[in-house]
């Protein structure tokens, strides 16, 4: 009875003790708790922090940024600190958070919106020294290929003539917003055919975008490509082209960012003709970083501090009903660096989930 009495203390001292050693990480989610792309990527994130061992906490903004900074606040500066704090440099707050962090012993990861040249100037030498890496996504690449793709499947412009496109962007204030719409440009640019009527930011709001669509369409009752930078902005103009008596697809050729399972099903029911997607698992493949961290692993050593991961992929019907499907398994562990050779880069990629 004894033995069996010291055997249980040892298996919970052991249990206690791996949990003490766990990392504690905090997510600063700058999207609602309610919104579709937001969420999915919080769920990615947990699955691959539970996988790796790792204590996440996900704290929702409601795209507040004074939310997000009293969040940072607490994390940063109160009593229980975590070991990491990941954080979105959504409408510019990074700097902000970056200062408050100094002397907190937080390490930092930035996802999703890194610093801007501007900001990263302006901080110069007041980076944080705990400051361990930024990872985002190719999200220029993401707005050319969705005007590119729509021309594709529009089908030749006779010489001489234009077709008009409506696009929607989401902040002024989102570094992804801003490079999505320079993917947009650059596409224009090469397609002199397509007449850009007018460029709007929806905030990335599903009733905004409706809102606006109603009054653009009918300023422009000639539209026929619609451009936007994510699912719940399609899906609003979606809304207002149906309300006007179009049909989505047929009449209007529509594009949006995202794998929300609304919007992966538009795309299914061909009312979404153009589909990019991939930068939902940033989260996860940040965990991967933040356990090879923690194990020793020289981040700088295997791909820099400053990350963009080439995620952004066209999303076919095929694939949209892969996505659609049951969770897919992903050994994150297999992707960890710890062990590896020099020369070995973290192979983050959708395809990890679409195999």
């Amino acid at each position: 009875m004894l033995k069996v009495l010291i055997t249980c203390v040892w298996l919970l001292g052991s249990t206690w003790a791996a949990m003490a050693q766990a990392s504690s990480v905090v997510f600063l989610n700058p999207g609602m708790s309610t919104e579709a792309f937001w969420v999915n990527y919080a769920q990615f994130m947990q699955a691959a922090a539970t996988d790796l061992g790792l204590d996440l906490r996900v704290r929702y903004s409601e795209r507040i940024a004074d939310t997000t900074l009293a969040q940072a606040r607490e994390a940063l500066q109160g009593n229980v600190r975590p070991d990491y704090l990941v954080l979105v440099n959504e409408q510019y707050i990074a700097p902000q958070i970056l200062r408050m962090a100094e002397g907190s012993g937080v390490k930092l990861l930035i996802v999703n919106n890194a610093l801007t040249a501007d900001q990263a100037q302006m901080m110069g030498s007041h980076q944080h020294p705990d400051w361990i890496a930024s990872l985002v996504a190719d999200d220029e690449q993401a707005g050319y290929l969705m005007l590119i793709d729509l021309l594709r499947q529009y089908g030749p412009v006779p010489p001489g003539a234009s077709i008009d496109l409506l696009a929607f962007s989401g902040t002024k204030t989102t570094p992804a917003a801003q490079l999505r719409e320079r993917g947009l440009h650059r596409a224009l640019a090469e397609h002199p055919e397509v007449r850009l009527r007018q460029l709007v930011y929806g905030e990335w709001s599903r009733q905004r975008a409706f809102e606006q669509a109603t009054q653009l369409f009918k300023r422009n009752p000639q539209t026929v490509l619609v451009w936007a930078a994510n699912d719940e902005m399609a899906l609003g103009a979606m809304q207002a082209v149906q309300t006007g008596g179009r049909a989505p697809g047929k009449d209007v050729l529509f594009s949006a960012v995202n794998s929300s399972p609304e919007i992966l099903q538009a795309r299914l029911d061909g009312r979404l003709t153009t589909l990019v997607a991939g930068h939902f698992t940033l989260g996860g493949w940040a965990m991967v970083l933040i356990n090879d961290h923690a194990k020793g692993v020289d981040l700088d050593a295997h791909g820099g501090r400053d990350r963009q991961a080439a995620l952004f992929q066209l999303i076919d019907a095929s694939q949209a009903r892969h996505l659609l499907g049951p969770p897919m398994a992903v050994d994150f562990h297999a992707l960890s660096a710890v062990g590896k050779p020099a020369s070995y880069r973290y192979p983050f990629s959708l395809q990890l989930l679409l195999r």
